[in-house]
C-alpha cells in the first residue's frame, strides 16, 4: 500500500511545546528554466484538508481543490528564487534561499519547521528537522508541495506565453524532448538557467561558430 503523509511529525514537536509546525518544500530544482519556487505552510489542526499528498501524485483538478483548502486556513507564504539566483548560488542553495523567503512570510514565525529533503538551510536558526520524502509523509510538507507546485506551475504557463514554442505550459520548463529541441531550434531565452549544462553547452555551441 503506497505511503500517504500523516500528521505523527506534527504530533510529536507539538508534544515537546512546539505549536507552530510548518511544512517546507520546494519545486522547479530539475527545469531549464524559470525560477525555483518553495511554500511554507502551518496547519491548523482543527482544518487539516483530507486528502493531502506529495502534489506530484494528484491531478490538476486535485490539487487546485486542496490550495483552496489549505490557504483557507493556514498560514501560508510561497516565494522564489530568481534564474540569475540559481545560476549565481547554484540550485541547491537557490531553493534553500527560496524557503527562507517562504518561511519569512509567514504571518508569525513557526516554532519547528519540517523540511523536506535530507538538509536543512544553513541559514535557518528555528528548531527544525529534514525529513526524506517529507511529501509523502508529513502533511504539512505535503500542503507546501501543492502550494509551491500550482504557483510555479501558474507562472511557467504565463512564462510560455511570453516565450512561445518551449511547451513551457505543458512540460514547466522540465528537459523533455520537446523542451531540448526547442532550445536548439529557438535558441536560449532570458529564464533559461545559463549554470544547467543542456543551456550551457548550447550557448558554447553558438558562441564557437559566431565569427
Amino acid at each position: 500500500m503506497a505511503q500517504r503523509p500523516d500528521d505523527s511529525f506534527e504530533i510529536t514537536a507539538r508534544a515537546r511545546g512546539l505549536l507552530r509546525v510548518a511544512g517546507v518544500d520546494e519545486v522547479g530544482r530539475g527545469p531549464l528554466c524559470g525560477p525555483v519556487t518553495a511554500a511554507a505552510v502551518v496547519l491548523d489542526p482543527a482544518h487539516v484538508p483530507v486528502g493531502l499528498d506529495d502534489s506530484k501524485k494528484l491531478s490538476a483538478k486535485r490539487r487546485a481543490e486542496l490550495v483552496a483548502e489549505i490557504t483557507a486556513h493556514a498560514d501560508w507564504c510561497v516565494a522564489h528564487a530568481s534564474v540569475e539566483e540559481i545560476d549565481a548560488l547554484n540550485i541547491l542553495q537557490a531553493s534553500h534561499l527560496a524557503m527562507m523567503r517562504a518561511l519569512a512570510g509567514l504571518r508569525r514565525a513557526p516554532d519547528h519547521v519540517l523540511v523536506d529533503g535530507n538538509r536543512l538551510p544553513k541559514t535557518l536558526t528555528l528548531s527544525a528537522e529534514a525529513v526524506v520524502r517529507g511529501d509523502a509523509r508529513s502533511v504539512s510538507i505535503a500542503a507546501a508541495s501543492i502550494l509551491a507546485k500550482e504557483a510555479r506551475d501558474a507562472l511557467m504557463v504565463d512564462l510560455a506565453q511570453q516565450y512561445p514554442g518551449y511547451g513551457w505550459e505543458r512540460n514547466a520548463g522540465y528537459p523533455t524532448k520537446e523542451h531540448r529541441q526547442a532550445l536548439l531550434d529557438l535558441g536560449v531565452t532570458p529564464v533559461h538557467r545559463r549554470s544547467f549544462r543542456p543551456v550551457h553547452n548550447i550557448l558554447c555551441q553558438v558562441k564557437s561558430v559566431s565569427p
